[in-house]
């Protein structure tokens, strides 16, 4: 034997390329909406954090009046 695969009908060769292909596409689309998913994440903590300091900021800020007697 030369390590060949012995040929047959052309049909199951065909079925495991597309199989194959197939599975490619869907992992790259899964890996791109998990990163996708990551970013997002990312900006919103970000946002967060922003939002916070801009609170604390401006509640420093404020003038307290003191009662008058």
């Amino acid at each position: 034997m030369t390590g060949e695969e012995i040929s047959g009908p052309p049909g199951p060769k065909m079925f495991r390329l597309f199989f194959f292909v197939g599975a490619g596409v869907f992992c790259t689309f899964a890996i791109n909406k998990w990163r996708d998913y990551e970013r997002k994440t990312i900006i919103q903590q970000q946002q967060q954090a922003k939002g916070i300091a801009e609170v604390q900021s401006s509640s420093d800020s404020v003038d307290i009046h003191k009662p008058l007697n």
